[in-house]
């Protein structure tokens, strides 16, 4: 089904052209194309494609309930001045769905089950959408609804967003008169306060999981509860977190609106941006309302001109076209419309500034930008030049959910993300590994966070009698790595860089490795290493079939010795190499190319002094 959108508007969105009449197209195509996977009622979409662990009846009540989601963004967003039909078969999968006798009803909500999820889109859905589509089904309807929601209370979830599945289906109950336990609905609010890491940031349960969840979770359900429930002391308090979580979170989205790629679940893809329009629903927001738009806009148009949704108008596991290895177990066909979290704006009315002010410039339209994020253990560093945005990672591992003895999670526990590039599925990419004589690697399965300061962070990771700890300096779009790396004789070191990416065969040089369109990415020995290499792959990487690995390798002699290394992404030319002295093998002085002195101390809490 083709995508038909509105001509760009220039005088409104001088950025990225999108207005709010292309989110209700683009939102009318996502809705219309999933109609021909419906069950007879609508009560399940089976979509095409692998099914999730759940199986197909549960994949089919994803389809439904992830739909409805951004079904009733539109409706509610329209004052319910929308096609009939789509009234229509949103309530008729609500009366089919909760019917027992019916062949496809829902399954219903059990202790960890994926059904807990899928109601609290389903719970969402109806609150937004109550007087246009719940206070008109009949009251037998009205009671079959509530009594599969009321299967919630008492239920058992994960530790982790999860518990605010059941905050947001239990206040529903509480507003529809059906069965609920305020305890577990304060139980839940307060559980994620155990969680919160400073500066706007939660982790996701206990321990460094540091990802999306924090926005389009983590932020999400507790404010829109507030709103729900018109907790006025609540809502500011999430207001306040939220206000500093956008401050840096905006810093996420390269010029040409991609996302940097980090962390699980990111077929979600756009629903990046539902924070950004929740901070302007709940007016946390420190963003001026044209930049929120030119934000989130970029953002859809970006996978939209990239293949997302694709030809047949359905989002497929994967980041721009299908990719099967960028999905967790627990995805099923119709997991990528969680996405729909991104269409939240809607419910902003067509006359609010987010919609009537012109777009103004994203922070990376401007200058260059460096952030350092304390909490997460972050420092993300973004160049106008070309657009990049680049996250070095010195915090977020998922420590409590990893197996101490598996393979490390590529979404994770990399040195460094970005928004033009996807880490390998097995692959050399971002890693300081140390390798045996028989060609065992080191692995950084944990993180231990030592640093995060201006233009500087830093942290280590022990694997066995290996012990690595690396410190970053980033300027504009490279970043010096200095690995104080602790092993055996006969030993050696490589440092990988950023794994490019295309649909073509790259160009291919020594430590360097390039794109059609000039995106580049390399590797060159500043201390310590003997040489560089490149690694290519085939089938490996979410932005393309062909890929390639710059990396860095050297012998170690034994003991504690230093490898300094400039990694680059970089759309324009490559950047400068600094002048580089090593003192014993804790110090290293860097002459930077503008001619400013960097000196790092590798000492227990490494530091970084600038003159």
């Amino acid at each position: 089904m083709p995508l038909s959108l509105p001509p760009p508007d220039d005088r409104l969105s001088g950025h990225t052209g999108w207005t709010r009449a292309h989110w209700e197209a683009m939102a009318d195509h996502l809705l219309a194309s999933v109609v021909p996977y419906a069950t007879d009622g609508f009560a399940q979409y089976r979509l095409p494609g692998r099914a999730g662990r759940s199986g197909p009846v549960s994949d089919g009540l994803e389809g439904f309930a992830r739909t409805f989601l951004l079904a009733a963004f539109r409706i509610a967003g329209a004052g319910g001045n929308v096609p009939p039909e789509l009234l229509e078969r949103y309530a008729g999968g609500l009366t089919a769905g909760t019917d027992p006798a019916h062949p496809y009803a829902w399954p219903a909500l059990t202790d960890m089950s994926q059904q807990l999820v899928e109601a609290a889109s389903i719970a969402l859905a109806l609150h937004e959408t109550r007087p246009w589509l719940f206070d008109r089904l009949s009251p037998g309807e009205r009671d079959r609804v509530v009594a599969w929601l009321a299967g919630f209370v008492g239920r058992r979830t994960p530790d982790n967003n999860w518990v605010l599945f059941r905050v947001i289906v239990e206040q529903f109950l509480a507003e529809a008169g059906g069965p609920y336990e305020p305890g577990e609905i304060t139980g839940g609010l307060e559980r994620i306060e155990e969680w919160y890491a400073g500066d706007g940031w939660y982790s996701d349960g206990k321990g460094k999981n540091f990802d999306y969840y924090c926005g389009w979770a983590l932020h999400l359900y507790p404010s829109l509860w507030a709103r729900m429930a018109g907790d006025t002391g609540r809502q500011e308090l999430y207001a306040a977190r939220l206000h500093r979580f956008l401050q840096q979170y905006q810093h996420f989205f390269a010029a040409d609106g991609g996302p940097v790629h980090q962390g699980r679940s990111l077929t979600y893809r756009f629903a990046t941006v539902a924070p950004l329009w929740l901070g302007a629903l709940t007016g946390a927001s420190p963003l001026p309302p044209g930049r929120t738009r030119r934000i989130a806009s970029g953002a859809l148009r970006h996978f939209a001109e990239r293949g997302a949704p694709d030809e047949r108008g359905l989002l497929t596991l994967g980041w721009y076209d299908a990719y099967l290895p960028i999905a967790q177990d627990y995805s099923g066909p119709a997991s990528p419309y969680w996405a729909s979290k991104a269409f939240l704006g809607l419910l902003l009315p067509p006359e609010h500034p987010v919609w009537t002010d012109p777009e103004q410039p994203a922070p990376i339209d401007l200058a260059d930008q460096v952030i350092a994020m304390r909490a997460p253990g972050w420092l993300l560093h973004a160049t106008r030049a070309d657009g990049v945005v680049r996250l070095v990672n010195h915090g977020s591992d998922r420590d409590r959910v990893q197996h101490p003895d598996g393979t490390p999670d590529p979404n994770y526990l990399k040195l460094a993300y970005t928004s033009h590039t996807g880490p390998e599925t097995q692959g050399v990419d971002n890693h300081l590994a140390v390798i045996a004589p028989d060609g065992t690697a080191s692995l950084r399965r944990r993180i231990e966070p030592l640093a995060v300061s201006d233009r500087f962070a830093a942290s280590a990771y022990q694997d066995g009698r290996v012990r690595v700890v690396t410190a970053s300096v980033v300027e504009g779009a490279a970043e010096i790595r200095i690995h104080q790396v602790t092993a055996p004789a006969g030993h050696q070191v490589r440092d990988g860089g950023h794994p490019l990416a295309a649909a073509v065969p790259l160009d291919l040089g020594e430590g360097e490795v390039r794109r059609s369109d000039g995106l580049s990415s390399g590797v060159r020995a500043l201390h310590g290493y003997t040489g560089t290499g490149l690694v290519t792959a085939r089938e490996a990487n979410a932005f393309g079939p062909h890929s390639a690995t710059p990396y860095a390798l050297g012998t170690h002699p034994g003991g504690t010795a230093v490898y300094v290394s400039l990694v680059w992404l970089a759309g324009n030319q490559e950047p400068p190499a600094p002048d580089v002295r090593v003192e014993g093998d804790d110090l290293v002085v860097l002459t930077l190319p503008g001619g400013q002195t960097a000196t790092v101390r590798l000492a227990e809490a490494p530091t970084c002094e600038r003159s």
